[in-house]
């Protein structure tokens, strides 16, 4: 038995359920393509910051690149910067960032502990949902991050960040609640409410907590 025939058993052995990716249009190859794949963290930090690769660039104030452990087991992925991310070039800051700060306090990890990025790195304007074109141009640069973190399990935050990490279109309250994957079934993947949305709506606390012990557990079960 090969080696990923028995990582895919092993999954498939915890409940892990290997998504299909969908056929979906993607985004025209650029000249920075094949640079993404190849860079180191510096090397990809700087190609970030310099993008232009869609119209996002002209109204940003800083690209935001991600934060945390570049050794870390976990990996959080949100949707897109807002205007304070925007303005301090870091994920997640803010009400809704001291909430996920919080959350992750309550499995024990600390924002330094993990590494946090979005799918977008610039701000959609007036902080609107991104577009499928947006997050085509910025899928290489988050490829990239995953590739050089190699984290053991990636939890993603929000609708958005959902439906465009599994490329479906699912209400959050389908994907949440099991475990999905990315790259092919290797990497598994949890889904759960966006902190800002439980800043609105606090009794889903409750199921956010359960996505939350799913983390941590996956993460004791992954772990040599």
């Amino acid at each position: 038995m090969s080696a990923e025939t028995q990582r895919r058993a092993y999954l498939d052995a915890i409940g892990i359920e290997v998504w299909t990716r969908r056929s979906t249009a993607e985004p025209p190859p650029v000249a920075d393509d094949n640079a993404a794949t190849t860079t180191d963290w510096e090397q990809l930090r700087q190609l970030v910051a310099d993008c232009k690769r869609c119209p996002l660039h002209e109204s940003r104030t800083q690209t935001v690149f991600g934060v945390g452990s570049r050794n870390a087991q976990l990996m959080i992925i949100g949707e897109a910067p807002g205007a304070e991310e925007d303005r301090r070039g870091e994920p997640f800051v803010g009400r809704a960032g001291k909430l996920l700060d919080e959350m992750l306090r309550a499995i024990g990890f600390s924002r330094s502990d993990v590494f946090i990025a979005n799918v977008l790195k610039c701000r959609p304007p007036n902080n609107r949902d991104p577009s499928a074109e947006e997050a085509g141009m910025c899928r290489r640069h988050l490829e990239r991050q995953v590739e050089l973190l190699q984290p053991m399990l990636v939890l993603a935050v929000g609708r958005i960040a959902a439906h465009h990490l599994l490329h479906t279109d699912a209400p959050l309250g389908q994907l949440r609640g099991r475990t999905h994957s990315l790259n092919d079934g290797k990497l598994p993947l949890i889904v759960t409410y966006h902190p800002a949305y439980l800043l609105r709506s606090p009794t889903q606390k409750r199921k956010a907590w359960e996505d939350l012990c799913t983390v941590r557990k996956l993460l004791t079960e992954l772990t040599p």
